[in-house]
């Protein structure tokens, strides 16, 4: 009988604590066939989504207190190969004045740097190229984080990392206001290493008119560029949506790098949606890493 009582009260501890906490698998599976000017038809893992494997879990602690972490990795689907937890890896709390991250956490310019690329912001989108969007640290080691809850549509973080190597470190902040159609936010971050910096900043905005959703972006890389995106969703049918999208870089040493792209996604359910289309990248582009030019046909699915 104590046994069977013991057995009881244990069930109803676990029940308990089940009920306090939660721990979900999820990921994203992404896969993208393209063809770029010169060049042979590849396979790339990640078109519009980078392809991953995640678990993240809560816990509560009462009193409106949750402890909260994160464990991501990334995984070529084109070959299966995965790497340790490359993504986002924390640990972290939150309650009514915010939450709190520590560990291998994107930075908070990381947060908004391309919320409003065009394009789906994926491998045919003519941002790809732009120093504001690929220069900057977006996972430092040892990372601080805080994001603020939301008052009325406004809402921020920020970030710095601890100087896990010498003179290497990345601060950072953003503010943003999400309402109704409208969408705006300003990203700042400061790279130091062995006794220089770098800072970046963006800001960028986008405006939902039922009919299309316009998007614009301007960012600086000091010493580097200046930049400037345009771009328009098109939605067709409740499944589809068209995109098209313009960049363009001023170099301060000199040049200007542009690209245009157009896609077309359609969503077979709520998880699973096919997507191409075609970029095209100026001289000076694909001198940052752009493309001359570039067709594409891929495949997503959420799970």
């Amino acid at each position: 009988m104590k046994k069977s009582l013991i057995a009881l009260a244990a069930l109803g501890a676990m029940s308990a604590a089940s009920a306090q906490s939660s721990l979900n698998l999820y990921g994203i599976a992404d896969v993208v066939i393209h063809k770029d000017k010169g060049v042979a038809a590849k396979m790339t893992s990640g078109g519009v989504s980078s392809s991953r494997i995640g678990f993240k879990g809560t816990e509560d602690l009462g009193g409106g207190l949750k402890a909260n972490f994160l464990l991501e990795k990334g995984v070529d689907l084109t070959s299966g190969a995965a790497a340790g937890f490359d993504r986002q890896s924390y640990v972290g709390l939150s309650n009514q004045f915010g939450e709190v991250r520590l560990g291998g956490v994107y930075t908070a310019y990381d947060d908004v740097a391309a919320a409003t690329s065009p394009v789906f912001d994926s491998v045919l989108s003519p941002t790809k190229f732009l120093p504001t969007l690929n220069d900057y640290n977006y996972k430092p080691d040892g990372n601080i984080y805080y994001a603020s809850p939301d008052f009325g549509g406004f809402s921020g973080a920020a970030s710095t990392s601890l100087k896990q190597k010498p003179g290497n470190k990345a601060t950072a902040f953003h503010v943003k206001y999400e309402g109704g159609p409208v969408y705006v936010s300003l990203g700042y971050q400061r790279d130091s290493a062995s006794g220089s910096s770098t800072t970046f900043t963006r800001l960028n905005g986008s405006y939902d008119l039922g009919v299309a959703k316009i998007l614009a972006g301007y960012g600086v890389e000091k010493d580097v560029s200046k930049d400037l995106t345009l771009g328009v969703d098109v939605p067709l049918s409740a499944n589809l949506t068209l995109s098209a999208g313009y960049a363009r870089a001023k170099l301060d040493a000199g040049g200007t790098a542009t690209g245009f792209g157009l896609a077309a996604a359609y969503s077979l359910s709520k998880r699973t949606t096919v997507y191409g289309g075609l970029r095209n990248d100026n001289v000076d582009a694909v001198t940052l890493g752009g493309v001359d030019s570039r067709v594409g046909f891929g495949l997503k699915h959420t799970f």
